[in-house]
């Protein structure tokens, strides 16, 4: 489903899209490049940020460009197989930034609650060892969704209620035991939105419990500082994305869907690079050499 019947809206879309696809691969190849060419950021924070910056270009590369060709060629057909695709590439590059976002918040947890033993539990085995492992998760839950799809529908000439494969709205398509389905979705649900989710505020829970023992108000005011972007970045990714399964399950208005949809896939990937560049000292000045 297209964002708009409109046809004069249309080049308006095309233009407006295509322009934020290219803001966000351009901000996070400018960060992934700062970090590179900076000795001084090559620390366990910004191995993650780099990841991150990665997962987010795979993510809106994902939707908007098949978005794009479908307004230039009029035309919002896409392939039994093409859609599948589609699909798994949206779960991995999400699910990739769901486990990022808890490993960063873990980070944070080691640099503030344990200085002194930081450099030593935050090692780079263990750093590429937790990135390496959020692949894994995202490959996983990628292929638990493929197979519960590929066993058990074949579409033909049926309409997603959405400007790109979603796939919460694709399942709800899969021709099977409802009860078996939506307990399956339950439990993937549960390892893939609330343990991440537990994790971050665990972590935050004891991060605030030993800022608020620091002594002089302005080390409480740095420690906190350090945590800023990426609790922006954590409530923007949870928020849109609890909107758009919230949108899909109570309103039956497809548009609002789509709405939070763009937020989710589009929005939140573009403005995670100016969160963090805003916010921090080191990748500003890094940025500027570069």
């Amino acid at each position: 489903m297209s964002l708009s019947e409109d046809p004069e809206l249309q080049p308006i879309i095309l233009g407006l899209f295509l322009s934020m696809c290219l803001v966000t691969v351009l901000g996070n190849l400018l960060i992934i490049l700062a970090v590179s060419s900076d000795s001084h950021l090559h620390t366990p924070m910004y191995f993650f940020l780099c990841n991150l910056s990665l997962a987010d270009i795979g993510f809106i590369s994902t939707t908007v460009p098949k978005m794009l060709v479908n307004i230039q060629t009029h035309s919002r057909a896409i392939s039994y197989v093409g859609c599948l695709t589609q699909k798994s590439f949206i779960l991995i590059f999400g699910c990739m930034d769901d486990m990022l976002l808890t490993v960063m918040a873990y980070y944070r947890y080691e640099a503030i609650c344990h200085p002194l033993q930081y450099s030593i539990i935050m090692n780079p085995c263990l750093c590429v060892f937790l990135v390496l492992m959020s692949l894994l998760f995202s490959l996983l839950e990628s292929q638990i969704h493929n197979l519960i799809a590929l066993y058990f529908t074949y579409f033909k000439d049926m309409e997603i209620s959405n400007f790109f494969c979603q796939p919460s709205q694709v399942l709800s398509l899969v021709c099977f035991d409802t009860f078996m389905k939506n307990t399956v979705m339950y439990i993937v649900g549960a390892i893939y939105g609330f343990l991440p989710v537990l994790g971050i505020f665990s972590s935050y829970y004891k991060i605030v419990s030993s800022i608020l023992r620091i002594p002089s108000s302005g080390g409480k005011y740095k420690a906190f500082s350090t945590c800023g972007s990426h609790l922006s970045v954590v409530c923007l990714f949870y928020g849109t994305a609890i909107g758009v399964y919230l949108a899909s399950a109570v309103s039956h208005s497809p548009r609002k869907t789509t709405v939070f949809s763009v937020m989710y896939t589009v929005v939140t990937p573009m403005l995670n690079p100016f969160i963090y560049s805003v916010r921090n000292k080191d990748i500003k000045t890094s940025l500027k050499k570069l």
